[in-house]
C-alpha cells in the first residue's frame, strides 16, 4: 500500500507541471495586454510600460514560466497583478464557502440519488423506477443556473425561507452561513443527483440477478439488509468514482453557482482573475484544482480495496 501510494504521488508530479505548461501557455497566447489592463484604458503608454517592468512581464516567456515553476516549488504562489496581495492569501480567503458548497452539494446528491437509484433497480417497472428516470433526465437537461434561478424565485423571493444571495462567513454566523448555502448546494446537486442515480441503478441491477442475492432472500432476510449488505457494497465500485469525480468537478465548477448566488469563493475569485489577466491567480487556482482532483482520485482507487477485498495493491 505504501509503496502504491508513493507511486501515484510521484506520477502527479509530471502531470500537475504538464498543467502548469499547458496553462501558461494558454494565457500567454490569449489576446490582451495584462499591462494595459491593470493600467487602465486611459493610460499613457509611459504608465503602461511602467507597469510592465513593475511586473516583470518585459522578460521572455520562458524565463517567466521557469521562475514561476521555481517559486511554486519552493511554496511561493507569487503575488496577484491586480491586488498586489500573495495569492495564497487570496486563496485562502476564498476557500471557505466553495469547500462548503461542494460538500453540501455532494451530501445532498448522495442522500438523494442513491436511494433514488436503488429503488428504481429494485422495483424496475414501478412507478418510483419512473419518477427516479424522469427526475435524472430532468436534472440532465435543465441547465444548473436556471435551476438555481428557479429555487431563488421560489424559495428565496415568493416564500423568504432564505436569503437571495450573499455569504456571511462562518465566523459572523455559522447558522447564516449554512442557510446562506442550501439554495446554491441544492441548485449543484441537480446535476450529480441524477448521474448517482443512474449509475446506482445500474450498478444495482447487474448484482440484483447474482445468486448469492436470491440465497440472501431465500433466507428471509429483509429488504433493507439485503440491499445494503449485499446489494449497494457489491455495487459501490462505480458509485464511489462517480461521487469522488462530481465532488472533484464541484470544487473546479462552481463558477456559474456563486456567481448566480454571489457567493465570494473561489469560483468567482477564478472568473474575476480571468477577467483581469491576473497570470498568478489563474495559474495558482488551475494547479489548485488539478491537485484536487489527483487527490480526490487517489482516495477513490483506495476506497475500491475497502468495498471490495479482491483488489489489492
Amino acid at each position: 500500500m505504501a509503496g502504491y501510494l508513493v507511486g501515484r504521488m510521484v506520477t502527479a508530479i509530471p502531470v500537475l507541471f504538464g498543467v502548469a505548461l499547458f496553462v501558461f501557455l494558454l494565457l500567454e497566447l490569449t489576446p490582451g495586454d495584462p499591462a494595459q489592463i491593470i493600467a487602465g484604458d486611459f493610460a499613457t503608454s509611459e504608465q503602461v510600460e511602467a507597469v510592465r517592468v513593475a511586473l516583470d512581464l518585459e522578460r521572455p516567456a520562458h524565463e517567466r514560466f521557469a521562475s514561476w515553476v521555481g517559486q511554486m516549488v519552493r511554496g511561493d504562489f507569487g503575488e496577484s497583478l491586480f491586488s498586489g496581495l500573495p495569492v495564497s492569501q487570496l486563496i485562502a480567503q476564498r476557500i471557505e464557502p466553495t469547500l462548503v458548497l461542494a460538500l453540501m452539494a455532494i451530501s445532498i446528491a448522495v442522500a438523494v440519488g442513491v436511494p433514488l437509484g436503488l429503488a428504481a433497480a429494485w422495483w424496475p417497472s414501478g412507478l418510483i423506477a419512473r419518477v427516479a428516470m424522469a427526475s435524472a433526465v430532468i436534472g440532465f437537461s435543465v441547465p444548473v443556473f436556471v435551476v438555481a434561478f428557479g429555487l431563488v424565485y421560489v424559495f428565496a423571493i415568493r416564500l423568504g425561507w432564505f436569503p437571495v444571495q450573499g455569504y456571511p462567513g462562518f465566523s459572523t454566523s455559522i447558522h447564516g452561513a449554512l442557510i446562506a448555502l442550501v439554495l446554491p448546494a441544492l441548485s449543484l446537486s441537480s446535476l450529480y443527483t441524477a448521474l448517482i442515480a443512474r449509475v446506482t441503478r445500474a450498478a444495482a441491477m447487474e448484482i440484483l440477478s447474482e445468486d448469492y442475492v436470491r440465497t440472501a432472500h431465500a433466507k428471509g432476510l429483509s429488504v433493507w439488509k439485503v440491499a445494503l449488505r449485499h446489494v449497494l457494497r457489491n455495487a459501490a465500485v462505480p458509485i464511489v468514482t462517480i461521487i469522488g469525480i462530481g465532488f472533484a468537478a464541484l470544487l473546479g465548477g462552481v463558477v456559474v453557482t456563486e456567481t448566480v448566488f454571489n457567493i465570494p469563493g473561489l469560483g468567482r475569485l477564478a472568473a474575476d482573475s480571468i477577467l483581469r489577466r491576473d497570470y498568478p491567480v489563474v495559474q495558482a487556482l488551475i494547479l489548485l484544482f488539478s491537485a484536487i482532483y489527483v487527490l480526490v482520485n487517489l482516495g477513490v482507487d483506495l476506497a475500491y480495496a475497502f468495498f471490495d477485498p479482491r483488489i489489492k495493491y
